[in-house]
């Protein structure tokens, strides 16, 4: 076991992942949930389970950050029992959820007055990349932060993109990453639900588009769920509710017009308000069926 010590705080399916391969790399792990099920599962992979914060944050040199948004992070860094009050001077935090650059140069300003580091760091590729140690991790921060938290990096990474010293840059990154992954879901899901409603076969579909010029990583990895009737959520509705808010706000504060964002992010707010906004964000789909009738597989189950 390496005397180096990462703290993985939020073990969802990116999280788990994350912190399954750090233990793999040989990291001294720690992991931190709410759930029991989660942290019996990281006691099992041979890491270290705990509730508390701050008894967690102790001697650790790095802290990866892995929740669902902003008011999470504030939480687990800043609010009562969080990790500010465990880290030492010269730990470094990775901030691995799709937050806005302003929250991130707020907390990386904040860390700084108590000399912690601070790694503008989103994450990219779901849970079989982060299970595999591959994520792709759009970074930002100082030369000290990238140098301090290499060792964590190096386990739960195949890509880190090296955005420059300022804190932002990499949630403007993953900012840019979430309209294209949320508009092509929503694409996605009309076209097929288009397909559908003309007649066409779900699954000929899908052959056919994933061999042609129309495919994209989003409609070849998301419509097998529709396929499979399963919405069991991988990244749900919900998260892009969160994410594509923060595309149009920015977009807002730089008065630059955003309308095939905008069409998307309303979509994923009619699937949250059927009560979809858990099930996975393919489940977008049955925003088109709500308009169209469309018979989706599963249906005649």
């Amino acid at each position: 076991m390496s005397s180096y010590k990462s703290v993985i705080v939020g073990l969802g399916a990116m999280g788990m992942g994350a912190a399954q391969s750090s233990i793999r790399a040989g990291l001294d792990t720690v992991g931190c949930d709410i759930r029991d099920e989660a942290l019996a599962a990281i006691s099992k992979a041979g890491g270290t389970a705990s509730k508390d914060l701050i008894e967690a944050a102790k001697n650790a040199d790095a802290v990866a950050i892995i929740v669902v948004n902003a008011d999470q992070t504030e939480a687990v860094l800043f609010g009562a029992g969080g990790l500010v009050q465990g880290l030492s001077k010269g730990a470094v935090v990775l901030g691995c959820a799709t937050v806005s650059a302003d929250f991130s140069r707020s907390v990386g300003a904040r860390l700084a007055e108590l000399g912690i580091l601070y790694l503008d760091a989103p994450i990219s590729g779901g849970s079989l990349k982060s299970a595999a140690g591959e994520l792709s991790v759009m970074a930002s921060g100082s030369p000290d932060a990238f140098a301090k938290a290499k060792p964590l990096l190096d386990a739960i990474a195949e890509k880190v993109f090296q955005l420059g010293d300022d804190v932002g840059q990499g949630s403007t990154m993953k900012m840019v990453n979430q309209l294209l992954a949320g508009v092509h879901i929503a694409a996605a899901m009309e076209a097929l639900s288009l397909g559908v409603r003309c007649g066409l076969d779900a699954e000929k579909i899908y052959e056919v588009i994933t061999a042609c010029a129309g495919n994209s990583w989003m409609f070849e990895n998301r419509v097998p769920h529709v396929l499979e009737a399963d919405y069991s959520p991988r990244s749900a509705v919900d998260i892009f509710v969160k994410d594509l808010g923060i595309v149009l706000e920015e977009g807002k504060r730089n008065q630059f017009p955003l309308p095939l964002s905008a069409a998307a992010h309303q979509q994923y707010i009619g699937a949250a308000g059927m009560g979809l906004g858990g099930e996975d964000d393919s489940a977008v789909i049955k925003v088109y069926q709500k308009m169209s009738g469309i018979t989706l597989p599963g249906d005649n189950d």
